[in-house]
């Protein structure tokens, strides 16, 4: 039988629903991944691309997720296991929901020693060490704190502790209470520095031109590769996550129109991320480089030239810290969620015993910079790149698309006129991109990645 409440709480409202889903969906990746490739690959172009992966694929697919959630109420291992068989379908189509705690947790375990390094520059830029710095400098602090292996794992350790003690609170006391406070906290100092980006930089058109003029030549068949991945990883797919936040869903909020508004709150906090970035990289004539070297290298070097930028660059990883944790929140929820279940026991015990494990592999991220970095387990990727390219090329790949396709032609059609009832507009759209556009475009993504590497 599919249940009709969770064991585990629920959203007190729609709009505490869209909060935490959207900071699952806002991270890292948002930050300072997306800016950058939107940049580089045609500005307006490729965000207008992205935008149409983000319709045909990402929200048919998040639509799925917070259908199945809401239908079976459980964590993702037992919605999925209830939802087959009250479909008739074999229970064995619960490997969805093993696929997305399986890589909610390895990603989790790296994804926390990155935001360790995050909470370790707040102090870092609040202490003044990047006033007037050179670059240096700013090379010399972040290989010398990712090298040093007690003070990454120390600042891991931390942020596991802070993870787990919001989980192990529950979804009212907990997740919702975080979302709550921390969600529109993060709107509130990005738009905070967007203006001071605006107003101190002098470059703040020269960022608008970078992330949106429209360059069709920049535009490659590798950018609209591009524009589909991250359609699909930003918006937490395929984890675990927006399935277990759909489980405390409310009955009455309309699925289609709350996905909607998540994937268009995430791509408003990537594109105001490159208005904050860019226009203090180029005020510096730095390199707009992606990954770590623009987050921990660029953008400290930048902050420590600019009129307050000691307050600013600590408020601008303080912004970056609060968007990592409402990620990690909902990365360790599933495996929660399901300990609860299976073992009949308490969320703080549940939230212990998974926090535990994911700092135990965590560990082998946490040593990748510095005891492990000549330890290469495939060619030449470590064991914090090894973890990412499994969970984030082949594990999530593959989820999203068998979610796709249970949605679109395995659940029982009384199911799906119950979950769907909101949303009859909108019904013919979602089940021919669910059936068809979303799996296939996912589909081509995972093989040509693949093929790529």
């Amino acid at each position: 039988m599919v249940r009709t409440d969770s064991i585990h709480g629920m959203w007190s409202s729609r709009l505490m629903f869209i909060l935490a889903a959207s900071g699952s969906a806002v991270g890292l990746g948002n930050i300072w991944r997306f800016p950058y490739v939107a940049g580089e690959n045609g500005g307006g172009a490729f965000v207008l691309v992205y935008l149409g992966c983000i319709f045909l694929i990402g929200i048919p697919i998040m639509a799925s997720e917070i259908l199945l959630g809401r239908a079976g109420r459980q964590s993702p291992i037992n919605t999925m296991r209830s939802v087959a068989i009250a479909s008739g379908a074999s229970s064995r189509w619960q490997i969805i929901g093993w696929m997305g705690a399986f890589a909610g947790f390895m990603i989790l375990s790296f994804y926390a020693v990155i935001a360790g390094w995050v909470l370790s520059y707040v102090i870092l830029l609040g202490s003044g060490v990047f006033v007037g710095a050179d670059a240096d400098l700013a090379n010399d602090t972040f290989s010398g704190f990712i090298g040093n292996p007690w003070s990454v794992v120390g600042w891991f350790t931390g942020f596991m502790v802070l993870t787990v003690f919001i989980t192990a609170r529950g979804v009212g006391k907990g997740l919702e209470t975080t979302v709550k406070y921390l969600m529109p906290t993060l709107f509130a100092l990005l738009i905070i520095l967007m203006i001071y980006a605006a107003v101190t930089s002098g470059h703040f058109i020269e960022g608008v031109v970078f992330l949106f003029s429209f360059e069709l030549e920049k535009l490659t068949w590798d950018s609209v590769l591009i524009a589909m991945g991250q359609a699909f990883f930003t918006l937490s797919l395929g984890m675990g996550a927006i399935m277990a936040y759909g489980a405390y869903m409310p009955k009455s909020a309309s699925i289609i129109g709350t996905a909607t508004t998540i994937a268009l709150m995430d791509t408003g906090v990537a594109l105001m991320s490159g208005l904050v970035i860019f226009p203090l990289v180029f005020a510096n004539g730095l390199e707009s480089s992606a990954g770590p070297g623009l987050m921990f290298v660029t953008l400290p070097l930048a902050f420590g030239q600019m009129a307050s930028g000691q307050f600013f660059g600590c408020v601008f990883f303080i912004l970056v810290a609060f968007a990592a944790i409402t990620s990690a929140i909902s990365l360790v929820e599933p495996a929660v969620a399901w300990i609860v279940e299976r073992l009949k026991t308490t969320r703080v015990v549940a939230a212990l015993l998974v926090g535990t494990l994911v700092w135990l592999l965590g560990l082998g991220s946490a040593f990748s910079t510095n005891v492990l970095s000549d330890f290469y387990i495939v060619g030449e990727m470590t064991f914090l790149d090894t973890i990412d390219y499994v969970t984030n090329n082949i594990v999530l790949p593959l989820g999203g698309i068998f979610i796709a396709l249970f949605a679109g032609w395995v659940l029982d059609s009384k199911i799906l006129d119950e979950e769907m009832k909101r949303d009859l507009f909108y019904f013919p759209a979602w089940r021919f991109l669910t059936r068809f556009m979303a799996p296939v475009a996912v589909a081509i993504v995972f093989v040509m990645t693949i093929l790529q590497n």
